[in-house]
């Protein structure tokens, strides 16, 4: 992977969705690499969240707002003149889709059309990467990895938004953006993990309460074949291509992210390897729901295009990211310093990096 980080030091950077998950880490990674942040999203929708637990809106230009809100994107943008943007806001969760479609459409959508409309007005964005999902894609169930080129249709009505915000995101770029050399990809990323997830209906947060409370875990889905990766793995793939299509807008484009094909695994033997690293003779049993809402059985990605395009490969197997996410969430249970825990693990990610390179 190139590993110009530190051409983010000084530069302006707008993160939607930045009190998310995915949001927060990314957040903590560009102040540690020294660009001034800004971020745009809603409160965390969890009483237990990683922005609150880092203290991030103390540490970073943060605005509380909907991403519905046209006038007041486009005064953020305004104000801050971002010269980088990363769109992560999003309603991410394919079950939530099924009980709330108009909503997942009106934020994922709606939302996508308000940052493209924002960028246009802003003469300083020269590099915009907009995050959507693995699910993007015609799921026929074939077994084999998706490639960008396969049609986009996902299923239900989180990754079928998806699919529009993506198809979106690409038309902008060939009608307005190209000619002005504003560089924009859209990004599929595989299923993430990391400390600091406390979402509803993902597997490894579900792992951590139910260790928390010493119970058995419960999976929903156990022979799921998914593409999972630490969140570290695709925030510096973004990272690194938001850099270098600002100094090369011929690589704008969509790409996969997404680990190595053996670590594509199933999340029966994703909540094995987190049993392993955890301990304490943790255990779970499979809890099939038989009139659950549809969800892909098999998912993985072929991304060879990125790697072409930047040199990217992945730098941890899914044992190392459990292990990670192990570590992180018994320091939160021992109330140590999280923020030091986490900028730990960045550095060793870019040690990684650096050393590949070398």
């Amino acid at each position: 992977m190139k590993s110009n980080f530190n051409l983010y030091n000084g530069k302006t950077v707008l993160v939607t969705g930045h009190t998310g998950f995915k949001g927060s880490w990314l957040c903590l990674i560009l102040r540690h690499l020294g660009a001034k942040v800004v971020g745009y999203s809603l409160l965390p929708d969890t009483e237990e969240n990683l922005f609150s637990i880092l203290n991030l809106s103390e540490k970073m230009s943060s605005v509380i707002a909907d991403i519905r809100d046209k006038q007041s994107l486009n005064e953020t943008f305004h104000k801050y003149q971002p010269e980088i943007v990363f769109h992560l806001a999003a309603q991410p969760l394919v079950r939530k889709s099924y009980l709330q479609p108009y909503y997942t459409y009106d934020v994922n959508v709606n939302g996508t059309l308000n940052v493209l409309d924002s960028i246009q007005k802003t003469s300083s964005v020269r590099s915009f990467i907009n995050v959507t999902t693995d699910k993007v894609y015609k799921n026929e169930e074939l077994n084999i990895p998706f490639e960008e080129n396969y049609a986009l249709d996902g299923f239900d009505p989180y990754s079928n938004s998806k699919s529009c915000s993506d198809l979106i995101t690409q038309c902008y770029k060939r009608c307005f953006f190209d000619k002005n050399n504003v560089a924009v990809s859209s990004v599929r990323a595989g299923n993430v993990i990391g400390g600091g997830d406390f979402a509803e209906d993902r597997i490894i947060p579900d792992c951590i309460r139910a260790a928390r409370k010493n119970e058995i875990i419960e999976v929903r889905k156990p022979n799921s074949i998914r593409p999972y990766q630490h969140v570290l793995e695709p925030l510096f793939a973004y990272l690194s291509l938001a850099i270098e299509q600002e100094k090369d807008p011929l690589l704008s484009d969509c790409y996969n992210i997404g680990p190595r094909m053996e670590d594509c695994i199933s999340t029966k033997r994703l909540v094995e390897i987190f049993c392993d690293c955890w301990g304490n003779h943790i255990n779970w049993k499979a809890n099939i729901e038989p009139n659950s809402p549809h969800e892909a059985n098999f998912l993985k990605l072929n991304c060879r295009k990125l790697n072409k395009a930047i040199d990217w490969t992945p730098q941890l197997n899914i044992t190392q990211a459990v292990s990670m996410v192990c570590e992180w969430s018994k320091a939160y249970l021992e109330h140590e310093n999280l923020e030091k825990i986490m900028i730990s693990q960045i550095d060793q990610y870019i040690a990684l990096i650096s050393n590949r390179n070398n």
